[in-house]
């Protein structure tokens, strides 16, 4: 039974072509919980340290999803595949025996920020053709409650009162599950988990205490990841009442 579990801070870096980021999960080889690579956020309102972008360069064996939360911007790759991403856009890539792809902003002035992660694929799917999936921000299904409880599904099922909300993304070996939640200050969000999956809860705004049945401190604040390997069968959380409201991507396989 592995029982690796820990609490993980975003460092400031930058990549691409000096695009400024904060990095989570794969900011060192013990910063990671397979099949999670690597977590950044991207989020500034200054142009300097976002529009030189991610000029081309290459991927192979794994995948990319990348969250819009604000901004424009374009992907293009060596296959002939183009897409703008804009807010609340996923991009969801599979990079299998290798793409060269671009990511450059389509603004000048502004705030762009979002999210990407990368999943590692299974060692016998390392070498599949490579493909690429744009899903607008309509088509992500969300669950909205009374008490202000919102849910963006963006793969995998949510499952409520008897019934699956299911995200877009489909067909994926590792079966991810990946949602952003807007969970109200004195609001309890749980949700019962593949006892086989691994998974990782990223606050990117606010505060939340995370009941993962753990030693560890179970407070997150912004820029914090929580990484757990199985076997965990329920997470719950509960904002901080003194903080803002918060907001986090949740994601397991």
């Amino acid at each position: 039974m592995r029982k690796l579990k820990q609490i993980v801070t975003a460092v400031r870096t930058s990549d691409g072509a000096g695009v400024s980021l904060y990095r989570s999960l794969g900011q060192s080889p013990h910063a990671r919980v397979d099949p999670f690579l690597m977590l950044d956020e991207f989020g500034s309102d200054q142009p300097n340290e976002y529009i030189a972008g991610f000029p081309p360069h290459p991927h192979r064996g794994f995948e990319t999803v990348t969250y819009m939360l604000e901004g424009h911007m374009l992907h293009e790759d060596h296959l002939g595949n183009k897409g703008h991403l804009k807010s609340g856009d996923v991009q969801w890539m599979t990079a299998g025996r290798g793409i060269i792809h671009s990511e450059m902003p389509q603004q000048e002035e502004g705030l762009m920020r979002g999210f990407q992660l990368w999943i590692n694929l299974p060692a016998k799917e390392k070498m599949k053709p490579a493909a690429y999936q744009d899903i607008a921000a309509a088509e992500l299904p969300s669950l909205d409650t009374p008490q202000g409880l919102r849910v963006k599904v963006i793969a995998g099922d949510l499952s409520r009162n008897g019934q699956a909300i299911t995200g877009p993304i489909r067909g994926v070996s590792t079966e991810p599950i990946f949602f952003d939640v807007h969970c109200p200050a004195g609001l309890c969000f749980e949700e019962a988990l593949p006892p086989e999956h691994n998974v990782y809860v990223y606050v990117y705004e606010g505060e939340l205490v995370a009941n993962l049945e753990s030693s560890l401190d179970q407070e997150l604040k912004a820029k914090q990841v929580f990484a757990r390997e199985w076997p965990l069968q329920n997470f719950s959380c509960s904002p901080q009442s003194h903080s803002m409201s918060p907001s986090f991507s949740m994601a397991l396989s």
